[in-house]
């Protein structure tokens, strides 16, 4: 059988680019002469659909769209993943299934067992879990075909769930596996996927091909590099990282070969990292119908970065980057901003904030009598500076990017209504650490950001000689710990058994719980990392945090 990989890029909802897009690659399977063609995990209406599928119309359309789909199937075989209504009154509305379709009809729906409700996953909200596994057959091959974490849960990756569909698959001797995905992407989750996919095919002898989505959903990154492995755990073809792609293997006699398929070579964590962060944002804009862009630059590293991200992604000409300096900044960071401006050719204007912030503190003045300046009169600064993003936001259609990091986020080193303002947090899941290295990585083959952006001691500049490290342990310090915290799940005693000092563990804790409260109105934020603020992290406003 030769076999077609479809890797697209899917719209949620939006039946009718999507069906188009899928029998367009139908079509261009039955002309390379493809018995078979696979599509990914809730390829029909998109994933994650979230209170969608509790949609009358929407799950009449994935109905429509399936049987749409199985029009064009006639020549050739498919396996496409779908949500389908459940008929059992007693349970859930809905199972998530992958549907195979032969000669133009649907011949099996194979539903999903192991439903995962940890990270950002919460499929338990809306799908039945299946409790029988049976193979299914094409042209004489008998298929174990499952649906993501049908498979990726097993014994040596410590199962999570009761039962184990492939077990049971396993029982029936089947000739090929294979699995349809909608596997996020996180800088540290390919090696572990290739890892539990060779496993799987260990157990089996059996090659199998795995087909993952493609695309960002707003804070959820899908990455692709769908495989084919042989019968040993041989990469046979990976598709393209961060797009759309369609490639062919041929299965016979238990294995799998191709001569076309590529075998990509392994790519630095920076550069993943870096390919996300574009495909998250340009998906953004694109699904949500918008095109322009703005921000606040600030000559300072993070502002550069989401500007350099943003003019790569959406064009320079899309990008509009508001210089609004103060009686704090200084020479050096105008000019650093104004030079990441040539080096971009995106649009710039300099309004200077200094007499909005003196006219707010002398409206204030008789409330603050008495009073020393402190972090009010600094976050003035900051929120007149939102204030100001938010005015020609609205009246020029520009959506506002968010230049807060990861670093930041996690203990509340920003003015909320102010720095923390925005539509999308493009670099709220990287800290300021790693943004050092993605920005060398985006300095790779010319200067972008400016080196001395690079170089100098980083400064939010809301007073005078300000530096981070004035209310921040060192980033390089902050981020291990940070990271044990908050990637690791660790308490703060664990963390302190690991050898950090006790005092400053303590201090670091305190301020990441203080924060939560910020960090739930903050704008989403492109995940990139194993573990993201946002829907991923689910942690109580107002709780006593243990030790």
């Amino acid at each position: 059988m030769k076999i077609a990989l479809a890797q697209l890029n899917f719209h949620i909802g939006n039946f009718e680019a999507n069906t188009a897009e899928i029998i367009q690659a139908i079509n261009q399977a039955k002309e390379a002469s493809a018995d078979l063609i696979i599509f990914s995990e809730l390829a029909i209406g998109g994933y994650p659909a979230k209170d969608l599928l509790r949609s009358k119309v929407f799950k009449q359309q994935c109905n429509e769209a399936i049987h749409q789909i199985a029009a064009h199937c006639k020549e050739i075989a498919c396996i496409i993943g779908a949500p389908v209504t459940n008929s059992d009154p007693e349970g859930k509305e809905l199972y998530n299934t992958a549907v195979f379709i032969e000669q133009g009809a649907v011949r099996n729906i194979v539903k999903k067992g192991l439903l995962p409700d940890y990270d950002v996953f919460d499929e338990y909200r809306y799908f039945e879990p299946n409790k029988r596994f049976d193979c299914i057959t094409l042209n004489g091959v008998k298929i174990a075909l499952t649906v993501c974490e049908d498979l990726w849960d097993d014994d040596e990756g410590g199962n999570s769930y009761v039962g184990d569909p492939m077990a049971e698959l396993r029982k029936e001797d089947p000739d090929l596996l294979i699995n349809i995905a909608a596997s996020p992407f996180s800088y540290t989750h390919f090696d572990e996927r290739v890892k539990v996919l060779s496993r799987q095919v260990k157990k089996s002898n059996r090659p199998l091909i795995y087909v993952n989505q493609v695309g960002a959903h707003m804070d959820i990154i899908f990455d692709g590099r769908s495989l084919a492995l042989s019968s040993d755990g041989t990469k046979v073809a990976e598709l393209k990282r961060f797009d759309s792609d369609l490639q062919y293997v041929t299965y016979h006699q238990k294995n799998i070969t191709s001569t076309t398929a590529s075998i990509k070579d392994p790519v630095a964590e920076i550069a993943l990292i870096h390919d996300a962060l574009i495909l998250g944002l340009r998906d953004y804009f694109q699904k949500s119908g918008f095109k322009r862009a703005i921000l606040g630059l600030s000559g300072g590293l993070d502002s550069a970065l989401v500007a350099a991200l943003a003019c790569e992604a959406l064009g320079a000409d899309n990008v509009l980057s508001i210089l609004m300096p103060s009686v704090y900044s200084s020479d050096h960071s105008i000019k650093d901003a104004l030079d990441l401006v040539t080096n971009t050719g995106c649009k710039h204007h300099i309004v200077p904030i200094k007499d909005i912030a003196s006219a707010y503190e002398n409206t204030l003045a008789p409330i603050f009598e008495g009073l020393k300046p402190d972090t009010a009169e600094e976050n003035i600064q900051a929120r007149a500076r939102a204030v100001i993003l938010m005015a020609i936001s609205n009246k020029f259609g520009h959506i506002l990017l968010n230049t807060s990091n990861k670093s930041e986020a996690a203990v509340g080193y920003g003015t909320l209504y102010g720095d923390m303002a925005g539509s999308i947090s493009v670099i709220g899941d990287v800290y300021k650490s790693k943004a050092y290295e993605l920005a060398r990585y985006i300095n790779r083959e010319r200067e972008i950001i400016p080196i001395n952006t690079i170089e100098k001691a980083p400064s939010a500049e809301l007073r005078p000689d300000q530096k981070d490290s004035d209310s921040l342990p060192e980033y390089d310090l902050l981020d291990k710990i940070l990271f044990e915290l908050i990637e690791n799940e660790k308490s703060g005693s664990e963390v302190v058994a690991m050898g950090f000092e006790k005092a400053l563990v303590e201090r670091v804790g305190k301020l990441v719980n203080n924060a939560e409260f910020k960090r739930f109105q903050a704008p989403p934020i492109l995940r990139v990392s194993p573990k993201a603020f946002g829907s991923g992290r689910q942690i109580p406003l107002v709780a006593k945090y243990p030790y």
